[in-house]
């Protein structure tokens, strides 16, 4: 897999720098830490932005966004042509969103998951294949929806 990109707002910071850790030390990952790197106010848009556009433009694979509820993150990252961005609470919706979904993004609450679970979830997000099948279909019509 090539880079994995990581980026957060100032609601899930701290657990941001714990998964970074995680990723580069126990699983060995090359990672692109797009920040933040505090807890100052920051506009959660633009970072989703940026880990989009580079995955749009094929620096990375795949990327996970945090914020506090993981919500706001995800409204903005799906807002981006081929980027399946998954909001997920739990390892099993981490499992199926990428067996089912072929997520490409990952979304977690930084106020709402702690950084054992959220690693759980990031580890099975990692391991998962897309199933492909009948769920290719289904990715293959989420690409032909458009503005109203």
């Amino acid at each position: 897999m090539s880079q994995l990109l990581i980026a957060c707002d100032h609601g899930a910071w701290s657990l941001k720098d714990e998964l970074v850790k995680h990723l580069r030390d126990k699983r060995g990952l090359e990672v692109g830490d797009l920040g933040v790197n505090g807890p100052d106010s920051v506009d959660y848009p633009a970072f989703a932005a940026e880990l989009c556009r580079r995955i749009g433009r094929g620096e990375a694979q795949r990327g996970i966004l945090l914020c506090g509820t993981g919500l706001g993150m995800s409204m903005a990252a799906n807002r981006f042509k081929g980027i399946r961005a998954a909001l997920c609470h739990d390892e099993f919706t981490a499992r199926m969103s990428r067996q089912h979904n072929d997520a490409n993004v990952l979304v977690i609450g930084g106020r709402v998951t702690g950084p054992g679970l959220a690693i759980a979830m990031i580890d099975v997000w990692l391991a998962e294949p897309f199933e492909g099948g009948r769920h290719q279909r289904r990715i293959d019509a989420l690409d032909t929806l458009g503005p109203i």
